[in-house]
């Protein structure tokens, strides 16, 4: 048997298995191979059958209405030529290569083209900046940066010895970036390609800048089998199957895009759907979705936050696949949209590190708040951080004896960050959780963002789960507040639904709130309506929030603790209980 054929009956495996998890999770071994590549063995082998090479593998829809549409085989024909011209220009097998693209075609094609050549991709947001992007180029160690033309003249000011390679309109004669080869050029190579030599399995193949929530970015390293086979770990969450059209809201540049909107659906041999927006309309989305007649549909809990603020019946034929991934989702969120929908938001486990470990899988029943099981090819144990003891309650880590695929291959350049990781013959994810007696997890928060109030541990996701419930509430984060007598009190940066006004009344109202629905040793003590700082990702950076807090309340003495920069002017109005007397009874 080939490769292929390996990976096909891996891949056939979970499809038969996907509303069966129990069997799933037992029979399922991963594919481990010697070699492979993703676009050749099994891109190219689907575009090669005249039956699935026809089907669409890409469409893109604008804001105007524009479509861009490519089959498997279309798709694997362009690469090749890309392929070819990059061999042309000097690119050669590990070079290491920044994409710096929106959601257009040629960030398809590139991918399956620098996956063919053995590149190194370096997938970057538009939205970074000159130094971000002198980082990326020094730790990345970048020979190349494969930039549309309205972000190039942010690498003016990059230095580095690398080449740039420019897409889009601007591309030609005096327009083009001086010295930059031009992308458009491609379209001149040959379809046919042939391959310098076999693909390794553990050929680096992705490094990829965490968003980093409490600390600089890591660089991820991923392998030609940790994010390509891995991913059949996804799919299974997901529940993709052949012919599906998948909507993944998820920009490029992060990890998310490449599990959803290129391997993860293309194992499955489904259709990526992408609406380019310039500003998130839910209306628009759910006009799109039932034009292209989307069935399988994924987005962060910041767009399902936004979309429940609309009219969620207008979508007259709703995806029969809903998940969520990034943070975990809120009760409220999941009830409105199967109210409308009729349709439970599986909520799944994720890393950049990793493929999904942990996720609530089709046909099996969803416990509200839970990540769900362990997926197929992952053996995961929840381990006491005092003890190194596996526990019911603890860090969520993976067992390494066998070593999951779908797991990273190092922390690219940094032994000892890699070393930390993997201790203790566990693979360490930085999150806590619990397990109950039928074995569902559930997340509890960052290691960093879990905090002990008076004697007792708090979750921030807890809390914050309460106060979504209130109608006011579009979004809120708890850290530790400073206080004398209990260590820290839970404080809510809270961000208002719209129609509603900040102010002591509402104030009061969502303290009484928290007071009616929590446990006494976990009130919210301390609330502020404010806007919440996040990564460029769109995760929320708790840790502002927390110096923000010791800046204003003291924290620990001698801590030298300072106001971060961009919070100076941001510590708004903080209302407390006991600002209101009716709040007081109690502990």
């Amino acid at each position: 048997m080939t490769v292929t054929d390996d990976f096909r009956a891996a891949r056939d495996q979970l499809l038969a298995l996907r509303n069966n998890y129990s069997e799933a999770r037992s029979g399922f071994q991963w594919p481990r191979f010697e070699e492979f590549n993703f676009a050749l063995d099994w891109f190219d082998a689907i575009a090669a059958d005249p039956a699935a090479g026809s089907r669409p593998a890409l469409v893109i829809v604008e804001q105007d209405g524009t479509a861009t549409r490519r089959s498997f085989a279309e798709l694997s024909a362009r690469s090749n030529q890309v392929a070819n011209w990059f061999r042309s220009q000097g690119v050669r097998r590990g070079d290491r290569m920044i994409v710096m693209l929106g959601n257009q075609v040629e960030l398809w094609e590139l991918m399956l083209a620098g996956i063919k050549l053995g590149i190194v991709l370096i997938p970057t947001t538009t939205l970074m900046g000159p130094a971000d992007l002198k980082d990326r180029v020094e730790r990345g160690g970048a020979a190349w940066a494969a930039v549309g033309s309205s972000n190039i003249g942010k690498f003016a000011d990059v230095p580095g010895d690398y080449r740039l390679i420019e897409i889009g309109d601007g591309g030609t004669g005096a327009d083009a970036a001086p010295g930059a080869a031009r992308y458009s050029d491609s379209a001149a190579s040959s379809e046919e390609f042939t391959p310098d030599a076999p693909t390794k399995a553990d050929e680096t193949l992705l490094l990829y800048f965490t968003s980093g929530t409490t600390s600089k970015a890591k660089l991820v390293e991923h392998t030609h089998t940790s994010y390509p086979v891995g991913h059949l770990s996804t799919m299974y969450w997901i529940g993709l199957e052949p012919g599906d059209v998948h909507l993944n809201v998820a920009s490029p540049g992060w990890a998310k895009h490449a599990w959803s909107n290129v391997f993860t659906p293309w194992i499955a041999e489904a259709c990526v759907f992408i609406y380019n927006y310039d500003r998130f309309d839910a209306r628009a989305l759910m006009e799109q979705m039932d034009r292209e007649k989307v069935t399988s549909f994924c987005a962060p809990p910041t767009v399902w936050r936004m979309l429940i603020q609309a009219d969620l019946t207008l979508l007259r034929n709703p995806p029969a696949k809903v998940v969520s991934a990034g943070e975990p989702l809120n009760a409220e969120v999941i009830g409105q949209v199967h109210r409308a929908w009729g349709q439970t938001i599986r909520d799944g486990f994720d890393q950049t590190e990793t493929t999904v470990q942990v996720a609530n899988t089709p046909g099996q029943p969803v416990k509200i708040g839970a990540m769900g099981q362990p997926l197929p090819g992952y053996d995961v144990v929840l381990v006491d951080p005092a003890t190194g003891e596996e526990a019911d309650d603890g860090e969520l880590c993976l067992r390494l004896d066998p070593r999951p695929v779908g797991l990273m291959k190092a922390y690219y350049g940094d032994p000892e960050k890699t070393t930390d990781a993997f201790r203790g013959g566990y693979y360490h994810t930085g999150d806590m959780a619990s397990r109950d007696g039928h074995g569902v997890i559930t997340y509890v928060g960052r290691g960093d963002d879990v905090f002990k109030s008076s004697d007792y541990r708090l979750s921030p996701f807890e809390l914050e789960s309460v106060l979504i419930e209130h109608p006011a509430v579009a979004e809120a984060a708890v850290v530790p507040s400073p206080d004398p007598v209990k260590l820290s009190v839970p404080k809510a940066f809270v961000v208002l639904a719209a129609g509603h006004e900040p102010g002591p009344e509402l104030a009061e109202e969502i303290l009484r709130y928290c007071r009616d629905h929590l446990a006494p040793f976990k009130r919210i003590r301390r609330i502020e309506f404010a806007e919440l700082p996040k990564t460029i990702s769109g995760k929320i950076r708790r840790v502002e929030l927390r110096h923000s807090e010791e800046a204003r309340h003291g924290g620990a003495p001698g801590s030298g603790t300072q106001v971060p920069q961009g919070l100076s002017q941001g510590l708004g109005t903080e209302y407390s209980e006991a600002d209101f007397p009716g709040l007081k009874s109690g502990n």
